[in-house]
């Protein structure tokens, strides 16, 4: 099993997800606020998908963690990196339930993004975002992505691909 690492940023800490953040996951997943990131599940869908996350990290080495602030260690989203097999490419992702308005998902995705082209040595990623999701839209753009044409997924529909710049390649 891998030893997922943790991350901090000036208000959050990026954490390995847990069975104590299905509380948190089910309430936010079972919102109508879930219609752009898979939603609304169940309970019981819920924490297959908390089980899905945690073994994303096994079978591909990376994955996305539980985001929380620096005092309290209670789950407020979702964030990191994500390539299930019917996703085109690598991606960051986010999905924050609480703290909503506060830069949390782009500060999140920032750390992610290092964590992803630093650590790991990606040389590309993207962001897919559901038509319709604004502030998704925003958060990409904060994070310093650019629309980079349409993907339709075969479940998900129709979705706009938002590429992340490599750092390396700013840099020259």
């Amino acid at each position: 099993m891998i030893a997922i690492p943790t991350l901090t940023t000036d208000r959050l800490i990026l954490r390995a997800p847990a069975a104590k953040d299905h509380g948190p996951f089910a309430a936010f997943y079972g919102s109508d606020a879930t219609q752009y990131v898979g939603g609304p599940m169940d309970a019981a869908q819920t924490w297959r998908y908390l089980c899905e996350i945690i073994g994303h990290w096994d079978m591909r080495g990376f994955g996305r963690w539980t985001v929380t602030t620096r005092d309290d260690d209670t789950a407020i989203g979702l964030v990191g990196l994500h390539y299930p097999m019917d996703w085109p490419e690598a991606e960051i992702g986010w999905s924050l339930w609480s703290g909503n308005g506060k830069g949390y998902a782009s500060e999140a995705g920032r750390a992610a993004h290092a964590y992803a082209f630093n650590t790991l040595g990606w040389t590309t990623a993207i962001s897919l975002v559901s038509h319709g999701n604004d502030t998704s839209v925003r958060v990409a753009k904060a994070m310093g992505a650019t629309l980079d044409g349409d993907h339709v997924h075969p479940t998900f529909g129709a979705m706009s691909v938002y590429r992340h710049q490599n750092p390396a390649e700013v840099a020259q």
